[in-house]
């Protein structure tokens, strides 16, 4: 019946055969691209994220959840200052979206890695952006630099202590300066980093709320202390702990007489607590504390650990049970 009405000598048929030829091919272009619409390569690629140290990548991991791939550029444990930047490194930071740094001077060597990547797409987020920093304290020995000597200088000191992140409520900071970054690169997924920063940062005032009540004695005792490592200053200026001094103890230099410094210095002000961080231990701390009569306990300033957003609080809870039983 249908071969017999085509072939059907009218010319009114013949025009109709006529255009079904004619539009067969754009049916087929457009059924093609109708499931080339649909096919998985063609799906946006999620947002590509480096960060610098730990700290960062915990906050940005915490950010963006699964909505975008977040790696750490500095192994966990590495000392960002002796850093050096590795071919690898400028790979992918070319191929990259997003650059999260602590900034302060911290990464300095950033700079000509991100010349040499050479990526004018590249979206630049500097966590401590507007947050006022704080000056380093003494070092006792003062083994530091001399500011005539500029290949010598730390240029984080000069710019001010970058410990930002053990702060509770300038790491908040930190994270809305991390979220509206990734929005700006990626307004796409707005609504999934305003929510997860949102509850990120209800963790950190609880976390605030407990070193608040639980160091409120040093309101009006003081609560003074050693520590081996210059990361606390925030964390001390928050919660009215006084930071007496630093000590360096370079395993070649530090000579009896340092350690007497160190002694005198301790007992005039009334020293309760010698700190040192994860990892360092040293014949001389020993002796040290022994001089002191004072227990020598660890205060983590988060420079290595888990890769897991939550492992911040791990760590600061850690640290205010020992600040707490440091000053009880």
């Amino acid at each position: 019946m249908f071969y017999s009405w085509l072939l059907r000598p009218t010319l009114v048929n013949l025009r109709q055969l006529l255009l079904m030829l004619w539009l067969i091919p754009f049916l087929t272009m457009a059924g093609c691209q109708s499931r080339s619409s649909q096919s998985p390569t063609s799906q946006p690629q999620p947002l590509k994220v480096i960060t610098t140290i730990l700290p960062m990548y915990l906050f940005t991991k915490a950010v963006v959840g699964d909505a975008a791939a977040v790696t750490l550029l500095i192994p966990p444990g590495s000392e960002v200052h002796e850093y050096q930047s590795k071919p690898a490194d400028v790979q992918e930071l070319a191929q990259a979206d997003v650059l999260v740094r602590n900034g302060l001077g911290l990464e300095d060597f950033l700079a000509g890695t991100v010349r040499s990547a050479q990526n004018p797409n590249l979206v630049e987020i500097t966590a401590s952006q507007g947050i006022k920093p704080l000056d380093s304290a003494n070092v006792v020995p003062d083994h530091s630099p001399s500011p005539t000597d500029p290949d010598q200088a730390d240029q984080g000191n000069l710019q001010g202590n970058p410990h930002i992140w053990l702060d509770p409520v300038r790491a908040q900071e930190q994270v809305k300066n991390i979220r509206d970054g990734l929005i700006k690169a990626d307004p796409a997924q707005r609504q999934i980093y305003e929510t997860n920063a949102a509850a990120y940062i209800q963790k950190l005032q609880q976390l605030d709320q407990q070193f608040q009540q639980q160091l409120q004695a040093c309101k009006t005792e003081p609560c003074r202390f050693i520590i081996l490592h210059d990361a606390f200053p925030y964390l001390a200026n928050r919660y009215h702990l006084q930071q007496v001094a630093i000590v360096e103890i370079p395993e070649d230099s530090f000579s009896p007489g340092d350690i007497q410094r160190v002694i005198t210095l301790a007992k005039r002000s009334k020293v309760q607590a010698l700190f040192r961080e994860p990892g360092v231990d040293n014949q001389a701390l020993t002796n040290l504390s022994s001089d002191l009569n004072l227990k020598l306990e660890i205060l983590d300033p988060l420079e290595s650990g888990n890769l897991n957003p939550q492992y911040y609080f791990t760590a600061m809870e850690k640290n205010l049970q020992t600040l707490k039983r440091a000053f009880e």
